[in-house]
């Protein structure tokens, strides 16, 4: 029964990640909340399924025009250096507090959108 509910976020964290919302923001709250993972391990396993899913929406949003390639490479080496930085401060942060660094970003998140849907 387990294994159902493991099919269905990855199904579910899929489907938002190539649409390009962000599956984490879906598979992280379900891995640690619904299914008890360790905040840490829920990361390291959005982590891995973000790049397995980012190779193919990349190449599908790619082959569709939806991919701009002028200064890719600036944000290709910002990013990467971010990502760096990220993974050694969480390595020294508890769960705990990672848990509610992801909590405040959802809520800022959920703040912004309502405020864009109120200015329409």
């Amino acid at each position: 029964m387990i294994y159902f509910f493991y099919i269905l976020a990855g199904l579910v964290s899929g489907v938002f990640g190539g649409m390009g919302m962000g599956g984490g923001t879906l598979l992280i709250p379900v891995l640690t909340i619904f299914l008890n993972f360790d905040q840490k391990l829920a990361q390291g396993i959005n982590l891995l399924s973000f790049l397995v899913m980012a190779i193919f929406s990349i190449y599908i949003h790619y082959k569709n025009g939806y991919i701009v390639t002028k200064n890719i490479w600036i944000i290709i080496i910002a990013g990467v250096i971010s990502s760096v930085v990220g993974s050694v401060l969480m390595s020294f942060l508890p769960s705990k507090i990672l848990k509610m660094v992801f909590g405040c970003f959802l809520c800022l998140l959920a703040v912004v959108e309502f405020v864009k849907v109120l200015k329409k």
